[in-house]
Order: structure tokens, then sequence, then C-alpha cells
């Protein structure tokens, strides 16, 4: 679910919401209570995580940065046959 802001024309009030992207803008502010919110434009951010298409398919050597991973390192522990992981 995407985070909308919106913005109160009688106050300047402004706020985030978590909402589905079907549902309906919120109209009335929280703080002064006039119907006045308009939801601004605003980029969404978000970080691809964990193992998948962009951190296994995009990237190359010493820049992976795998989950998991500790400084973009595979785990080299030894097993219990002394070989590393």
């Amino acid at each position: 679910m995407p985070i909308y802001e919106y913005e109160c024309k009688a106050c300047g009030h402004r706020l985030e919401k978590l909402q589905k992207i079907s549902a309906e803008p919120l109209r009335d502010c929280p703080v002064c209570k006039a119907a006045e919110l308009n939801r601004l434009i605003s980029a969404a951010g978000f970080r691809l995580a964990g193992g998948g298409w962009y951190e296994t398919d995009f990237k190359t050597g010493s820049k992976k940065n795998l989950a998991g991973d500790k400084g973009g390192q595979a785990d080299k522990t030894p097993s219990k046959d002394g070989a590393a992981a």
C-alpha cells in the first residue's frame, strides 16, 4: 500500500496516510476539521531488499549485497567437514 501525503488548504497542516490505491482520498483535516485536504503529488520511495532479480541479476562482482551477506561477501564459516560454506 502506498503512503499518501496530504495538505490542508485552510490551516496548512500536513500529514501522511497509508491507504489502498482504490481508497477514496481524505477530505477532512484532522486538526481544523475543514473539508480542505488535498492529496499531494510526491515521489514514492522503496528499496528492493533480499534475494531477487535486482540483487542477483543486475549487480556484478563486489557490488552484490545479497540478503544475509556480511559486507557483501558470502559466509565463509567452515562447515562440520572443514570446508568453507
